[in-house]
């Protein structure tokens, strides 16, 4: 047998190269692929379902509920506002509730301050059972509150703010201190910035038809409201029953209620440097704070009463943010030492 010729090398050009191994099929991407598709039809599915859902149960709740009957009502600075009134002789104290309640929520406090003095409370436009006029604001809340004093002839009314109220009753002073007959801040500083800051920011991410779906669902639980007042109030308040409940959950579900809500810009309250301005008005000041009020820092209850010139804040022990319905009594008497003549 003769040798097959082998083909000619070239010394100068090297060892010859290896075939490079064959890496097989790539199975990894096809997998994600596929596994990333099928996520994105069962999320489109959800989102169909979703929505679907939600117009189906907006439609269904779609019924507003009756304003209570019995309810008064005055027009102030032309708007439709509900208000409650306690006592018939002495010197007139008017409360400013905050975000999410209504006059009803003073009325522990109320009582007990009616027996040397004319108790007024009242609906803020945006809350409870008054007309519905934006903007909601201090600036708009004021003037509501100022034309609640003209309707009823209230000069020299000692005016107490709880939470966001106190920056409705900031402002409404700055306007026309010479009518007030002092100012107390309840579980709350005035300022437009803290609980509710990122309001603006939840209404951009929902949108209609789920944010009303959602608002609804949470309205019409009453583990939710329950939930809630617990938090805000502790465990020395008392239980919420059928109608305490109704109490809170029906001045969301009136005519308009739904609306205002998401119409509403953050903190209802005043710059800094407004507030401020509160020490140069020569009136009567308290600052009430409950000890356990997490809305707050622990500080803010000497910050508050230094920015506004008012002596050193009074501190309720065992209280959270919901002070009025709590504590009553303790706040009665803070806000009985800060009345005129006193």
């Amino acid at each position: 047998m003769t040798a097959e010729p082998q083909p000619a090398t070239d010394p100068a050009a090297g060892p010859a190269e290896e075939p490079a191994p064959n890496p097989g099929p790539r199975r990894g991407r096809p997998r994600l692929r596929r596994w990333a598709r099928r996520a994105a039809v069962a999320f489109l599915a959800l989102l169909v379902l979703a929505t679907c859902f939600s117009f189906g149960y907006n439609a269904a709740t779609a019924g507003r509920a009756r304003e209570p009957d019995g309810l008064e009502f005055v027009q102030a600075a032309g708007i439709r506002t509900r208000y409650r009134h306690w006592g018939t002789q002495g010197p007139p104290v008017v409360l400013v509730h905050g975000a999410a309640e209504s006059s009803d929520t003073w009325e522990a406090v109320a009582a007990r301050l009616a027996a040397r003095h004319r108790v007024f409370a009242l609906d803020l436009t945006g809350w409870g059972y008054s007309e519905r006029r934006a903007p909601y604001d201090a600036a708009h809340q004021g003037e509501q509150l100022l034309g609640f004093l003209d309707a009823l002839r209230l000069d020299g009314a000692l005016v107490v703010g709880h939470s966001s109220g106190a920056g409705v009753a900031a402002e409404a002073v700055l306007r026309a201190p010479s009518r007030m007959g002092g100012l107390v801040f309840l579980d709350g500083d005035a300022l437009d910035t803290g609980a509710g800051s990122g309001a603006d920011g939840l209404r951009f991410v929902l949108r209609d038809p789920f944010r009303t779906t959602l608002l609804r669902l949470a309205v019409r639980s009453d583990w939710v409201i329950r939930k809630i007042y617990g938090s805000q109030c502790g465990p020395a308040c008392p239980r919420l029953d059928g109608a305490g409940v109704d109490r809170w959950r029906r001045p969301f579900q009136v005519e308009g209620a739904e609306e205002a809500l998401w119409r509403m810009r953050g903190v209802v309250g005043l710059p800094a440097s407004r507030v401020a301005d509160l020490a140069r008005v020569p009136l009567r000041k308290a600052v009430v704070f409950g000890a356990g009020d997490d809305v707050f820092s622990a500080a803010t209850p000497r910050e508050t009463a230094a920015r506004i010139g008012a002596p050193p804040p009074t501190v309720i022990p065992g209280a959270r943010h919901l002070a009025l319905v709590s504590h009553p009594r303790e706040v009665a008497d803070a806000i009985e030492a800060a009345a005129p003549g006193r």
